[in-house]
């Protein structure tokens, strides 16, 4: 792997293959993002990470995510900021990024009149194209909705910094200040409170949650949960946690009622009450002459022979479990945290131990019907332990007596997402 050097470019200079810089977007400790004019005379944005700058125990990590990023910039979403190439200058990866000239929702709701309701479609058919491909945005607020030119929005920035747990410290890939308030404001109470004192699994109502935030806060103009700087951090987080946000605000300044139902099921502190799926909030709603496009989906082959597991969401991005290969002669497969004293048929890899538990579920498989169940925890001398953040199926919670799954369907552990296929 090539050592990566200090390479920073200027207006009109060229970076790999012919594109020429116009402008510098963004810059941060992380990455830095330019305006560049491409060979076929095209405006793209050229996202760079600056590895030069981070410690080598990192690259390794960061270039992983930054692959993922790039694969879901390839997802057939009108919603979501397309990738055309992934490539590198230096040893320092780029991805070449759809341009957008109308800049982000935030800056350009600032001087602009926005149709709150088709960005707010825009919005969840994006999430819902993550979703249905056991992708979680994580970051999602306002500088991470862009604008095209026809004021369509498309989600961005699904990659680094929208990974949930920061844990390498690269909040907010463009460095912009304040990143840690950038963030905070939109987390759901579980992130901020793990439930289970590990680490919250996140799941698509952490989305949800994010979404009723921006789409108060772009109605209203202001936080719900009241005004945010470090003295008031806690007792804003608090009045998440609690449910306290202005209601009457939100009243006052939607004329037409729709919204209070819709901010009302996207902010509810317990996430197992919150609105559960992007179509469920679609249908909330109220129409805007365009017909709602349900988001693309992946397809998958039927259970012919067996069921696998993809991981599509993880370390080991794009990983397959054959379930029924593994099951052999057993009755059931472990599923967790490999270390030296503990092996699970399937080994999930996670970068922090509190993330994912050694014991963290079992599957089963029933011999008379073939449905296969997923069970939170596993047992261990005679006793069950549970895991430490919990199992999901989609969005459903999983004990220890199990839930069944099928094609299609997202079972989420701690930071990993893998999707139920057939094959």
């Amino acid at each position: 792997m090539p050592v990566a050097q200090r390479c920073e470019f200027g207006v009109g200079d060229v970076i790999g293959p012919g594109f020429k810089v116009q402008r510098i977007l963004g810059n941060g400790a992380f990455g830095i993002v330019y305006k560049v004019i491409g060979r076929d005379s095209r405006e793209y944005a050229l996202k760079l990470l600056k590895l030069w700058a981070i410690s080598p125990d990192h690259h390794e990590k960061l270039r992983e995510r930054f692959v993922m990023e790039y694969n879901t910039g390839l997802i057939d979403s009108p919603n979501l900021v397309h990738s055309f190439s992934y490539g590198e200058v230096n040893g320092n990866p780029y991805i070449q990024m759809e341009y957008c000239p109308l800049g982000d929702l935030r800056d350009y709701s600032k001087t602009h009149q926005v149709n709150q309701v088709a960005v707010a479609r825009d919005i969840l058919n994006g999430l819902g194209a993550l979703h249905s491909r056991g992708k979680v945005h994580r970051d999602l607020k306002p500088e991470n909705v862009l604008l095209r030119e026809d004021t369509s929005a498309v989600l961005t920035d699904f990659g680094i910094s929208g990974d949930q747990n920061k844990r390498m410290t690269e909040r907010g890939f463009m460095g912009k200040p304040q990143q840690i308030f950038g963030t905070f404001p939109y987390m759901p109470p579980e992130q901020v409170n793990p439930p289970r004192g590990g680490q919250a699994t996140v799941l698509p109502t952490t989305d949800i949650f994010s979404f009723g935030v921006l789409m108060y806060e772009l109605i209203v103009g202001k936080l719900p949960f009241g005004e945010l700087n470090e003295n008031t951090l806690p007792r804003y987080l608090q009045n998440g946690k609690d449910g306290r946000w202005d209601r009457e605000a939100l009243k006052l300044a939607d004329n037409s009622g729709v919204w209070g139902p819709v901010i009302e099921g996207c902010l509810r502190p317990d996430f197992h009450h919150r609105i559960q799926t992007t179509k469920e909030v679609m249908e909330k709603l109220p129409a805007t002459g365009i017909p709602a496009r349900e988001p693309s989906v992946d397809s998958f082959h039927p259970v012919v022979n067996g069921t696998l597991l993809r991981i599509m969401q993880g370390e080991d991005y794009g990983k397959v479990y054959y379930l029924d290969r593994l099951l052999g002669g057993r009755l059931t497969l472990t599923m967790g945290r490999d270390d030296e004293l503990t092996h699970n048929q399937i080994p999930v890899l996670e970068e922090s131990s509190k993330y994912i538990s050694r014991h963290h579920c079992t599957l089963e498989k029933d011999p008379l019907s073939g449905q296969w169940y997923i069970r939170d925890g596993q047992l261990l001398g005679g006793r069950w332990r549970d895991s430490l953040n919990g199992t999901y199926v989609n969005s459903r919670e999983a004990d220890r007596y199990g839930v069944p799954f099928k094609p299609g369907d997202i079972i989420s552990i701690g930071d990993v997402k893998l999707r139920v296929e057939g094959y």
